[in-house]
């Protein structure tokens, strides 16, 4: 998987690369054959002191892709935030993915069952 990272009002460190990249290939445990991740990260000093760093993480998968934001007093807060997000949006995906297949599946059988009931 490709891993971009865009950092806006922010110097990209060597520790906050390699920790936003360990948070985004944690994501690829759920086997959903992640393509590529484009984070942005920066620092807005027109926000509340609260919310003074920007996550944006755009993940391509296969089908509809999926993205998450969040606003952060510190940027590895941020960053976790997100990541758990993204993981949450990733389960939610495979899950469905596995009941419709489980689904299919379970039809099919009863189908078969069925057609031997009648023969």
């Amino acid at each position: 998987m490709q891993i971009h990272i865009s950092p806006r009002d922010i110097k990209l460190t060597s520790a906050i690369h390699s920790y936003v990249a360990q948070k985004i290939e944690s994501l690829e445990h759920f086997g959903l054959n992640l393509i590529g991740a484009h984070v942005a990260l920066w620092h807005d000093d027109k926000r509340a002191q609260k919310h003074a760093f920007v996550v944006k993480v755009h993940l391509a998968v296969p089908g509809p892709d999926i993205h998450a934001e969040d606003h952060g007093h510190e940027l590895y807060q941020a960053i976790d935030v997100v990541t758990d997000r993204l993981a949450e949006q990733l389960r939610h995906r495979k899950s469905k993915l596995v009941k419709g297949s489980r689904e299919k599946s379970r039809k099919a059988k009863l189908k078969l069952r069925r057609q031997v009931a009648m023969a």
